[in-house]
Parts: C-alpha cells; sequence; structure tokens
C-alpha cells in the first residue's frame, strides 16, 4: 500500500458468485418502518434482529455502490482488534495512536479501504453522499491524523460486503434487512456498540412522508 491508493475501484468483476445465506425471518423490518428507503449508495443497512450470518448479525452497513453490476457496502459497526498501526506500520504519525481497523465485510479480506468526512477531496476518490468520500492516499491519512480538523473524519476498512445483482433487493423483500437514510453522524460519530440498536429504534420511529 505504501505511495498507493488506499480506496482502489472496486472492480465488478468480484461481486460475481457472491451469496450470502440468512434464515427464514419471520417479521419484515418492513412492518416496523413503512418509509423504507430503496437501496441506493449512501443507504444504510440495519439487520433484522434473527439474522444468523456471522458475518452480518446485528450489523449496519452503509452502501457506497448500488448497481446493475451489484450492490458494495462497508460494515459501520465492526471494530477489530488490530490497530491500524500494525497494518501500516510505516507510517509513523499512527505508531502512538489508538485507531482500530474495521472490518468492513467478507469479501477481499486482504483489501484495505478508507471512508472519510472532508470539505475538498482529492480527485481520485470517489463520492458516497455529500461529504463522504471512499478512497484517499496515506499521505491524506496522515495528514487527517497529525492536523485534523472539527470536520473530518476517517475510517479504515479491511474488506467489504458485496451482493450480486438483484440479491440485495431480494433479501430486503424478504425482511432480512430495514433500510434508512445515512448521515455522517451515524458513521463516524455513533459509538459502533451502540450503533445497530440505535438504528433499529429510528426504525421503529414514525417518520413523515412527504407528499
Amino acid at each position: 500500500m505504501r505511495g498507493g491508493l488506499i480506496g482502489q475501484r472496486i472492480a465488478a468483476g468480484c461481486l460475481a458468485g457472491i451469496v450470502l445465506f440468512f434464515p427464514s425471518l419471520p417479521e419484515s423490518l418492513a412492518e416496523l418502518d413503512p418509509v423504507q428507503v430503496p437501496p441506493a449508495k449512501g443507504i444504510l443497512l440495519v439487520a433484522h434482529p434473527l439474522m444468523e450470518d456471522p458475518n452480518f448479525r446485528r450489523t449496519v452497513v452503509l452502501l457506497v455502490e448500488h448497481g446493475p453490476q451489484g450492490t458494495v457496502g462497508f460494515v459501520l459497526n465492526r471494530p477489530s482488534d488490530i490497530p491500524l498501526s500494525q497494518v501500516l506500520p510505516d507510517l509513523a504519525a499512527i505508531k502512538e495512536t489508538g485507531y482500530p481497523l474495521f472490518i468492513g465485510g467478507p469479501v477481499s479480506p486482504n483489501r484495505m479501504t478508507m471512508l472519510v468526512r472532508v470539505t475538498e477531496p482529492l480527485p481520485d476518490m470517489r463520492r458516497v453522499f455529500d461529504g463522504i468520500y471512499v478512497g484517499g492516499s496515506l499521505e491524506l491519512l496522515e495528514r487527517l491524523v497529525t492536523q485534523p480538523k472539527p470536520t473530518e473524519a476517517f475510517r479504515v476498512f479491511s474488506g467489504i460486503a458485496g451482493w450480486a445483482p438483484g440479491q440485495l433487493a431480494f433479501e430486503i423483500r424478504e425482511g432480512a434487512w430495514g433500510t434508512l437514510p445515512a448521515d455522517a453522524t451515524a458513521i463516524f460519530d455513533h459509538d459502533p456498540d451502540t450503533l445497530w440498536a440505535e438504528s433499529l429504534r429510528r426504525l421503529q420511529t414514525p417518520r413523515i412522508i412527504s407528499r
């Protein structure tokens, strides 16, 4: 990774053939929240409480790509016990910091990707929604650590969550996931240990349907 991009364009081919098992669920999360947001880039997926797949049990996933070739996201609430300083030993700025590596999903576990909140993105970064981007360089990571601005934040993920074309829509229809609009606070500022429970409460809170 030295001198290269942390966030690289995710090849559509890595999505082919991905099948994620989930049990038959007796209750759809759509029944908790009739204002279900369709899957799209920048949407949060909230796992059903009965989800048994260990990769996604009690998770909240941010979708960063969604289209005819499939869907890609990052699990937001799975910090690992591995510090960034261990996986990036040559980056002096993080040697004495406590930033963890997050487990973004079961696909491509050896690939690291950075998700950032910045006001001035680099040209090679991909926009997820306003102010939130995928990608960046080691130089940007070093600057975010050593010269942080109040509005900026970052997370580095190992692996991604991936769905083949049509697969996620099927899982949502089956009730495996609820959907919520994302916001930067949920991504970077909420405690990962409570994010899933907080997201479930959001699904149960009545929201106004705009016409």
